[in-house]
């Protein structure tokens, strides 16, 4: 399930950068369709990755959400967001990737954190199309 390209970058995003919805996951930048979007967000929860839940504020609006099974993913897409940012060209700063890699267990508790107590915030810092998107 976790083999294509689209599937890792929408668990990377909610684990790190706090998406939550249909709509952020179009806006991300990353160019996916949202046929794509939405046959990858359907895989996902079938696969007990993620889980689609109505907001309690507004039922007509899904927000999906790691399971466990999902967040133990965490050290794996870690590993390769440092990788991504040594080898490749990316849009994350270099400075906070750095840090991460130089504070692997604190990032993880932090994404633990946050998953468990539903904290959207976003673990990375906006970068490259996302920081000027508002």
């Amino acid at each position: 399930m976790l083999g294509d390209r689209w599937s890792l970058l929408i668990v990377r995003d909610l684990m790190v950068r706090g998406y939550r919805t249909f709509r952020e996951f179009e806006r991300s930048g990353e160019g996916i369709a949202s046929n794509i979007l939405a046959d990858r967000l359907k895989k996902l929860e079938a696969a007990g990755i993620l889980t689609a839940e109505a907001e309690e504020t507004d039922g007509r609006k899904i927000n999906y959400r790691l399971t466990e099974k999902g967040i133990d993913l965490a050290p794996v897409l870690l590993e390769l967001l440092i990788w991504g940012a040594k080898y490749e060209e990316t849009g994350a700063p270099c400075d906070v990737m750095v840090q991460m890699a130089k504070n692997r267990e604190a990032v993880l508790s932090e994404a633990r954190r946050r998953w468990q107590e539903r904290d959207p915030a976003p673990l990375l810092p906006p970068f490259g199309k996302d920081s000027t998107e508002k």
